[in-house]
C-alpha cells in the first residue's frame, strides 16, 4: 500500500486533534475530488514499518485525539490487507484514542458481510478497530461546505463503536 500524506495535528478530519494518514489508490473516483492525486494506487509513498513508526509517534501524544484514515479509499481491498494489522496496533497501543476512516463506499451496501463488494478478509478485522466512520461518495450536486466532517449531504457519519455495542 502506499500513502499520500502524514497529517501530524489535523482539526478537519474527525474530532479534536488527530493524526491523519491520506492512503493512496481509489476506484471510485468522484467528480470534484478533493484529493483526485490519491486515485493512484502507486502514488506517494510506499507504507512501511518506518512510517507505521511514525505515525506511532505521532499519536503518542496527550493533545492527540486519534487517527483518521482517509484517501484515496481505506476499503479497497490491496489497502484493507495493510490497514487491518496496523489499525489493530494503534487500537492495542492507544486504547482511549479514536479511530475514525473516511470511505465512499457505504456501510451497509459496500462493506457489510452480506454481498458487500467490498468485503474481503480484512473488513470485519478493520471495523473492530474504527469507531467513527464517514460513508458514502463525494457528489458535487450535494456539496454543503457548512457539513462538519462531510462534503456532501448524502455521506454519513457512523457511530460504529456503538453499533458494536448494540450487536
Amino acid at each position: 500500500m502506499n500513502y499520500g500524506e502524514i497529517k501530524k495535528i489535523d482539526i478537519a478530519n474527525g474530532e479534536g486533534v488527530r493524526v491523519t494518514l491520506f492512503v493512496s489508490g481509489c476506484r471510485i473516483q468522484c467528480p470534484g475530488c478533493f484529493n483526485s492525486c490519491t486515485w493512484n494506487f502507486d502514488y506517494g509513498k510506499p507504507f512501511t514499518e518506518e512510517t507505521e513508526k511514525e505515525v506511532m509517534e505521532a499519536l503518542d501524544k496527550d493533545f492527540i485525539s486519534g487517527l483518521t484514515v482517509l484517501g484515496g479509499e481505506p476499503f479497497e481491498p490491496e489497502n484493507q490487507q495493510v490497514l487491518a494489522p496496523f489499525l489493530e496496533k494503534v487500537k492495542e497501543r492507544f486504547p482511549d484514542k479514536s479511530i475514525w476512516c473516511f470511505s465512499g463506499y457505504l456501510y451497509d451496501k459496500d462493506i457489510q458481510p452480506r454481498d458487500g463488494k467490498k468485503h474481503t478478509e480484512y473488513t470485519d478485522r478493520m471495523l473492530a478497530c474504527i469507531d467513527t466512520l464517514v460513508d458514502g461518495p463525494f457528489i458535487l450536486s450535494e456539496r454543503d461546505i457548512s457539513l462538519q466532517f462531510r462534503g456532501s449531504r448524502n455521506q454519513r457519519i457512523l457511530n460504529i463503536k456503538a453499533m458494536r455495542s448494540n450487536s
